[in-house]
């Protein structure tokens, strides 16, 4: 089965970069989209970024929120790890960020209830 694990979350001062990892295990061809997001205390699950990995048109495709646009990079690797490069940080990217793997096709990017694997997150702190 599907396992996700994160890592490479830390503290670090506004404008600084982190680089999160996603170690993934057991992914199968219905994985079509892999995603990163994140939640803060008292707040909604945020989609960060995602990217398409079905064997369709759409494979490779990436898709970035508004608040981290132009600030974050989403890749994978040939093992299927995945990776998300954020600069410039910002003290409201303070949250956990999660790893996730979606098999269902439909909805947004960036809706979290479509997702059927979740790793269980990576503490980010920006002071």
């Amino acid at each position: 089965h599907v396992q996700l694990v994160e890592s490479g979350g830390g503290s670090v001062q506004a404008g600084g970069s982190l680089k999160l990892v996603c170690a993934a295990t057991g992914l199968t061809s219905s994985t079509n989209l892999m995603g990163w997001f994140r939640q803060a205390p008292g707040q909604r699950r945020e989609g960060v970024a995602a990217i398409a990995t079905g064997a369709d048109r759409l494979y490779g495709n990436t898709y970035y929120g508004d608040s981290v646009q132009g600030r974050a990079t989403i890749s994978r690797d040939n093992s299927g790890n995945m990776y998300l490069q954020m600069d410039r940080l910002k003290p409201e990217g303070t949250a956990i960020y999660y790893c996730a793997a979606r098999n269902k096709y439909g909805g947004y990017w960036y809706q979290y209830d479509r997702f059927d694997v979740w790793g269980r997150g990576t503490q980010v702190t920006v002071s």
